[in-house]
């Protein structure tokens, strides 16, 4: 004679199967949501390249979003730049030192600077200071209506707000990342021959040695996406904010953190591509 199985008293009520529903609730809204973001974002960036490559945005806007992102971040990037390379060449060195090859730390702090550590960081930098500020601006006009005054007077708000903050991203980010690249190699330089006492004419032949222009290229290349990633996202989130104090804070959260996610998951693909592309693999 078979012994009934007692079944857990979480599953023999109504409770797990109202729970299971519950979060089969939740997983499909969520769903929803990230696929009408995508949606969203994507019909956003179609619109802003088409107006774009028709110049239809005005150059004052252009040149004062310029002046915002670029001018404005230069601190925070440089001291950002500076202390990157200082620390990258210092354990470079330690471990370096080790197989008695010191003269090859700043070569190492050259390609990675200019690859990996100058874009990507400097968007980091960007999109916290800039993304957020974009969000919170253009979700404050959104909760009091300032956008829809602009369609009323016949203006679009991709040509108006959106337009000139990527362009002038797009422009801004390539020029402090080669900043950011310069600082953080100069930095590292300082530190190797001042505090570490590396011959500094072998350090410096080295690092021309084995940093290529490629380098650069697609260390610039990649800053001039992350440029429109950062403000096309912060734009979004702007524009999509809920109404209420609450929801544009939510919208400046998630524009940094989104920006963010996004700058780091392209930085691989486009680590990918660029290598096959320009024959370093």
């Amino acid at each position: 004679m078979a012994v009934p199985q007692k079944i857990p008293r979480w599953q023999s009520g109504g409770g797990f199967a109202t729970f299971k529903a519950t979060m089969n609730l939740l997983a499909d809204r969520r769903v929803n949501e990230t696929l009408t973001g995508l949606g969203q974002i994507t019909l956003l960036a179609r619109d802003s390249f088409a107006s774009l490559i028709r110049f239809r945005f005005s150059w004052a806007d252009f040149l004062y979003q310029l002046y915002f992102i670029g001018v404005k971040s230069q601190a925070v990037v440089l001291i950002t730049g500076a202390f990157t390379g200082m620390v990258f060449g210092w354990q470079t060195y330690v471990q370096f030192h080790k197989v008695k090859m010191d003269t090859a730390t700043l070569a190492v702090v050259g390609v990675a600077v200019c690859d990996e550590l100058g874009p990507v960081l400097t968007a980091l930098m960007v999109a916290g200071r800039v993304g957020a500020a974009m969000a919170a601006e253009i979700g404050t006009m959104r909760v009091t209506e300032q956008i829809d005054a602009l369609r009323t007077l016949a203006t679009h708000p991709v040509d108006y707000l959106v337009v000139p903050r990527i362009a002038a991203g797009q422009v801004a980010l390539p020029l402090l990342t080669i900043e950011s690249i310069c600082v953080g190699i100069g930095a590292s330089y300082l530190v190797c021959v001042q505090l570490l006492g590396v011959d500094p004419t072998f350090l410096w032949n080295n690092m021309l040695r084995f940093t290529h222009d490629v380098d650069v290229v697609i260390g610039t290349t990649k800053a001039f996406i992350f440029g429109g990633i950062v403000a096309l996202v912060g734009c979004h989130k702007g524009l999509t904010c809920r109404l209420g104090a609450e929801g544009v804070g939510r919208a400046t959260t998630e524009a940094v953190v989104y920006a963010c996610i996004t700058v780091l998951i392209t930085d691989f693909f486009l680590t990918m591509l660029l290598s096959m592309v320009l024959g370093q693999l």
